[in-house]
């Protein structure tokens, strides 16, 4: 006998049951908008509320009074007085924030693709077959534990003019007299060099991350028709990489815009200097509000600084196409 699609109360459409034929409802045939739909949204609202909240707090609402304050000539004693775009102005004719701002771009250039390379190298060296892997990977990364300013500290100590461990180990082969934190042509240099040993463990890890998502079916077959290690790496690692790279990209450049990786090396073994070699824009904003009470001056090249990393992180969207790096 052949069972008849019934209409139900509710103007659904009842389908047979297959094992028992009896009517059951459709769901495909519910309309849109019911009740569930509704839930749905009301359920991300509540997960997305904490993040919104958290984000507006801590983040919005320090940015929006720093524009305002940009605007005021503030001492930090409650004097405020409003100046308009003046302080925006004065940036324009300071030589030492032009100064900072060069140095920045120094650091940025030197700092965002040779992290880049250290730390893809090692990511891929740890990710092979070796012995005692595991314990390489630790070696790697166990700088990124201990505090930025202990680092300083520690290379401060190493990097003593001409009697420190670095001039005594370079002694042999010509290079045990440099100063390397008070001569100005090595001082950026240095503290370049300082920060990619110390950050190139924690982008490793996160290489590694991107290397173990690669099926290794793909390297087999590869192999089996004879492609070379860097075929592989070219044709394979490479492009299945490109997500991990444009996250390691993004996020290592913002850092070295913002001065966040390298803020605490400079207080501790430079303090900017000598004569102004080191210090970035973030460290002469510091100077600026912190040692000379200028906050609302501060407060305009902060501005200035979050306008660069949003235009800088814009490029780097549109030139990778957000990661993808071209039409595939």
């Amino acid at each position: 006998m052949t069972m008849v699609p019934s209409a139900s109360v509710d103007g659904r459409v009842a389908v047979p049951d297959a094992a028992h034929g009896a009517p059951r409802a459709d769901s495909r045939s519910r309309p849109r908008g019911a009740p569930g739909a509704g839930g749905d949204r009301v359920a991300a609202a509540v997960l997305l509320a904490p993040n919104v909240i958290g984000f507006s707090l801590f983040l919005g609402v320090p940015i929006g009074a720093s524009l305002v304050l940009s605007l005021f000539d503030a001492d930090g004693f409650g004097a405020y007085d409003f100046v308009g775009l003046a302080n925006y102005g004065r940036m324009l004719g300071d030589p030492l924030f032009g100064q900072s701002l060069l140095v920045t771009c120094l650091y940025v250039l030197g700092m965002v693709p040779g992290v880049f390379i250290a730390s893809l190298g090692l990511a891929l060296l740890v990710n092979a077959r070796l012995p005692l892997r595991g314990l390489f990977r630790a070696a790697f990364f166990l700088p990124h534990v201990v505090s930025l300013v202990v680092i300083g500290l520690v290379w401060r100590f190493l990097l003593v003019d001409k009697v420190g461990v670095v001039n005594q180990v370079l002694e042999p082969i010509g290079l045990g007299g440099i100063s390397f934190l008070g001569d100005s042509r090595y001082a950026l240099a240095t503290v370049l060099a300082v920060s990619i040993w110390f950050y190139m463990g924690y982008y490793m890890i996160i290489f590694l991350a991107g290397l173990n998502d690669i099926p290794s079916e793909y390297y087999d077959a590869a192999k089996v028709d004879g492609a070379s290690a860097f075929g592989m790496f070219r044709h394979i690692t490479w492009p299945l990489l490109r997500p991990t790279s444009f996250f390691v990209l993004v996020v290592s450049t913002v850092a070295a815009v913002s001065g966040a990786q390298a803020f605490d090396l400079i207080y501790v073994m430079t303090q900017g200097g000598p004569a102004n070699a080191t210090s970035l824009g973030m460290f002469y904003i510091y100077q600026q509000a912190f040692q000379f009470n200028n906050y609302g001056y501060a407060s305009a090249m902060s501005a200035t600084v979050v306008l660069s990393l949003v235009i800088v992180t814009g490029a780097l969207f549109a030139v990778t196409r957000a990661g993808r790096f071209d039409d595939e």
